[in-house]
């Protein structure tokens, strides 16, 4: 096998570490959103809840009329 074969082989198999060593960072940012989101969602609950309830009024209201 030549260097430069060898070379390469080496090259690819530190692009694949790098591939492969990427994806739990994807599953840690994941998380990461998911706690910000229920964060939001624990600080914002009576905000939220009372625009959820106005679309649902505006949507009964909106069927009633049909």
């Amino acid at each position: 096998m030549s260097l430069k074969n060898k070379l390469f082989l080496q090259y690819l198999k530190f692009k694949n570490l790098l591939r492969d060593g990427l994806d739990g960072v994807g599953v840690v940012e994941v998380i990461l959103i998911l706690v910000v989101i229920i964060g939001l969602i624990i600080i914002f609950k009576s905000q939220l809840t009372s625009i959820v309830n106005s679309l649902f009024k505006g949507i009964k209201s909106d069927i009633k009329s049909i």
